[in-house]
């Protein structure tokens, strides 16, 4: 690997087992690292340290988020290390590819006025199942400037430290949040060429994905409230179709059926018709992936996926809200 200046890592974990030694195993020898546990009981803490890792063991007793895990590593590493200028932000499910960082390194050089950079982010196992393939797609980012970047990230001190890091507080999307709040001092985040990382997301079964899809929802049910009309454009999109395919045509498909049991049996049509559009939806969005190239099972699988997504976000979306209402404190929902 090409040696690099003035730059630190930052891993975090919890029981990631073989995943976090493979991880450590990417890490070039001659940069600092700090590994942050969050409460792992795999010996995970034992092997970073003796691989030469600086271990901060998290405190559980605070409601855990991952927010809260990189800014620890972050207060760790330049503690140490005060020279420290660039930070790279990685999970320990991940693979560090050797030669990332020189790359994002040298780009960092080019525009100064850049906070994060990223590359492309590759699901390990994406024949393992549909999740993980679709894993995989959702993570290949166009190559250029972005509103927001995901949780593996070269970041600049500087533009970090402009705006106090991480949201501790956010059980999920702490990146965009963070994103948003860089973007406000006009710092900006691109995606460049090459590549990152090798990720574990280690999805075989319909509850994880499900588990994931309600994080998700409630991830930008969170940053809607936080930052109202400055929230990421994208993610305003978004919403309105969880909201949409997820909430009120529900509700429909449900008031035509209880019309046509007790009031108009022709109102039963109503519900056919709303179900009529999910049948459209489903086959545009098959439409769509053959167009991008991806083979009939894919195609299939995801649109089947990104139907049901919408049910999956709404309720994660209704959790944050009812928690909010409620004066309770938002609660992680963990998919692994």
């Amino acid at each position: 690997m090409t040696a690099v200046r003035d730059v630190g890592i930052v891993v975090i974990g919890r029981n990631e087992g073989q995943r976090l030694v493979a991880c450590i195993a990417s890490l070039p020898p001659d940069i600092p690292c700090v590994y942050v546990d969050s409460g792992s009981s795999d010996g995970s803490c034992e092997h970073a340290r003796e691989n030469g890792l600086m271990v901060v063991d998290l405190d559980m007793s605070i409601p855990f988020t991952a927010a809260r895990a990189r800014n620890a590593g972050y207060r760790r590493l330049v503690l140490d290390h005060p020279d420290i200028c660039f930070v790279q932000f990685i999970d320990g499910d991940c693979i560090l590819d050797p030669q990332w960082l020189p790359h994002a390194r040298q780009a960092m050089d080019v525009e100064t006025d850049v906070a994060i950079v990223f590359g492309r982010c590759r699901e390990r196992f994406p024949e393992a199942s549909i999740y993980n393939a679709q894993c995989d797609h959702e993570w290949d980012v166009p190559v250029g400037e972005v509103a927001a970047c995901g949780g593996n990230a070269f970041v600049r001190r500087e533009a970090f430290e402009a705006v106090a890091g991480y949201s501790d507080d956010m059980v999920a999307g702490e990146e965009p949040d963070m994103c948003v709040r860089l973007r406000a001092k006009n710092w900006r985040i691109r995606r460049i060429a090459g590549e990152m990382v090798l990720h574990d997301a280690a999805l075989t079964r319909f509850a994880q994905w499900w588990r994931r899809s309600r994080r998700a929802g409630l991830a930008y049910a969170m940053h809607m409230s936080r930052h109202g009309d400055a929230s990421i454009p994208e993610w305003k999109g978004v919403m309105r179709r969880i909201m949409i395919w997820g909430a009120i045509l529900p509700a429909l498909v449900i008031i035509g059926i209880i019309f046509a049991l007790f009031v108009y049996p022709y109102a039963l049509l109503l519900s056919f018709g709303v179900l009529a559009l999910y049948v459209f939806r489903y086959f545009r969005l098959v439409s769509r992936s053959l167009a991008q190239g991806d083979g009939w099972h894919y195609a299939a699988c995801n649109a089947g996926l990104m139907t049901l997504d919408k049910f999956a976000q709404f309720i994660g979306a209704a959790t944050f809200w009812f928690q909010k209402l409620m004066g309770k404190q938002t609660k992680l929902i963990e998919h692994k």
